[in-house]
């Protein structure tokens, strides 16, 4: 892979990582599930693990259902894209707020996610994420 195609496929999955956050914070399910494979394995430690799109968008769905607005910021997105082109690995910082309907309360959440990627016919998608929780307190 020459440099630039390396650029080109971290800008990309950076896009994908930033689509997941934002699918979320709109409740955009369609965009949501955009970001994985079918067959993803995701594990989000106590919250819970999911094998498939189908049943992470499930669960996304319904625990946001009630929610106020929610705030996935990332940073810090380092992605490694394998010689060949077709997969990578990256990790990304999440820093979220969960806020109730009325905004007041919540909870605040910071950790990371080690994903990794592969490149389809339809673009780069995450096919395995791991979330580990760095910290959790709740909004007064």
């Amino acid at each position: 892979m020459t440099p630039e195609d390396v650029r080109e496929a971290q800008h990309d999955i950076a896009e994908v990582l930033v689509a997941y956050a934002t699918g979320i914070d709109r409740r955009d399910w369609q965009r949501f599930r955009s970001c994985f494979t079918a067959d993803v394995i995701a594990d989000y430690g106590d919250v819970g693990s999911w094998q498939g799109v189908d049943a992470i968008t499930d669960f996304m769905t319904q625990v946001h259902a009630d929610m106020g607005h929610t705030l996935h910021r990332l940073s810090n997105i380092a992605i490694e894209v394998a010689d060949d082109g077709a997969t990578a690995i990256a990790r990304s910082y999440v820093d979220n707020e969960n806020l109730v309907p009325d905004g007041a309360t919540g909870i605040h959440t910071t950790g990371f996610y080690d994903d990794e990627l592969v490149k389809t016919v339809a673009g780069w998608k995450i096919s395995q994420r791991r979330f580990t929780l760095v910290r959790s307190t709740r909004i007064n």
